[in-house]
């Protein structure tokens, strides 16, 4: 392993495997200052000439390039051109969410009796880790090129009360560009104190790329057999219902504009899909979750997690408002979220496996998202 010691931001520095088919390296460039800080863009590529940037900063996945059936390299996420836009943005783009990811009802919860009042920033709801959670936060990296892969280890403990959440939690996210085109991400965590650890990553994916402004062709299979409905606010019922017969039933590749706006209740609530679906098979296990399917370029993204269930939002409240790279107006449904996670609000849901992480025991969680064409 070759590991990057600390360096002046004004220069660059660059890490390289001595491969005979391909260099695989990582490259170090100043992206901006945080509260006095330096943030630092790590700009990751493997064998094949795919390519992940990602800053340390709430370890934004600012760009991923990925080819299509010709070779030609694109961004497949939602991003932004500079630090500041980042610093600014509301919508967790590309982002760590952290401690908890999606809603818990109220933002109340309690823990061997203690009862604990988080921030509320999803109307009553608590949402991703806060109104500072770990996207907000600059995170300690270090980088490697290991057994030909470029990868990049984020580190952050998150004092005891940060956000209304008990105990200290010292997690690390690895990012591993792999040999198979895949992003690998992968979490470990520890706590000094019952606390809740529920990590997500939150990248925008259109694998059409940037001339794309619609998912509604990409065609989707997932293997999840149930769903959570919910109530008006987002927060799950507690219901397991099965997918079949069902707008949510992607047991069979379908596009997803196929169904979105059926005369369903639980579509009409969010304007399209935006539920925690139940991943197929045992957590704990890598296991697939979804395939993503775009025919114009090629492109197939493959999702596999060991995670519990996978959000499923599908860009229903995007309006053009938000402006991204290359000047580019975000518009209704141009892209959709996995987020691989504990279920919405499992901690006051006895019917869900509750995702609390005490002393001594440590929480690992990986994800994939794999890349490959047809």
């Amino acid at each position: 392993m070759k590991t990057i010691a600390p360096v002046l931001l004004a220069m660059s520095a660059i890490l390289s495997s001595n491969l005979s088919a391909g260099q695989a390296s990582v490259t170090l460039n100043e992206f901006g200052e945080f509260e006095g800080k330096p943030v630092t863009l790590y700009t990751m590529t493997n064998q094949q000439g795919m390519v992940a940037k990602i800053t340390d900063y709430g370890g934004v996945v600012v760009s991923l390039l990925v080819a299509d059936r010709n070779g030609k390299l694109e961004d497949v996420v939602l991003g932004f051109e500079d630090f500041p836009a980042y610093e600014a943005d509301e919508g967790w783009y590309g982002a760590i969410t952290g401690r908890s990811a999606n809603r818990i009802k109220n933002g109340k919860f309690s823990i061997d009796g203690i009862e604990y009042q988080l921030a509320t920033n999803n109307g009553p709801n608590h949402m991703h880790g806060g109104v500072k959670g770990f996207n907000k936060k600059l995170w300690q990296g270090t980088a490697s090129v290991t057994n030909g892969e470029p990868q990049l280890k984020l580190k952050y403990t998150s004092p005891d009360g940060e956000e209304g959440f008990p105990g200290e939690l010292a997690i690390t996210t690895t990012y591993t560009l792999t040999g198979e085109n895949g992003l690998k991400v992968e979490y470990h965590a520890i706590t000094n104190k019952p606390t809740i650890c529920n990590i997500t990553h939150h990248s925008y994916w259109n694998i059409g790329g940037p001339s794309s402004n619609s998912i509604h062709d990409q065609e989707l299979q997932m293997f999840c057999d149930a769903y959570n409905p919910t109530d008006a606010n987002y927060i799950p019922t507690g219901e397991i219902r099965p997918v079949v017969g069902t707008a949510f039933d992607f047991s069979e590749p379908k596009p997803i504009g196929r169904d979105i706006d059926a005369d369903d209740k639980q579509l009409k609530i969010g304007k399209g899909y935006d539920h925690n679906f139940v991943i197929n098979g045992k957590p704990g296990t890598l296991r697939p979750v979804a395939r993503l399917h775009d025919s114009e370029s090629g492109r197939v993204m493959e999702v596999l997690s060991t995670d519990h269930g996978v959000q499923l939002y599908s860009g229903n409240w995007f309006d053009g408002s938000v402006v991204g790279r290359g000047d580019k107006a975000y518009t209704h449904r141009i892209a959709i979220c996995f987020e691989c996670q504990h279920f919405p609000d499992a901690i006051n849901q006895p019917n869900f496996t509750a995702p609390i992480l005490r002393p001594g025991e440590v929480y690992e969680q990986t994800t994939i998202y794999r890349f490959s064409v047809r």
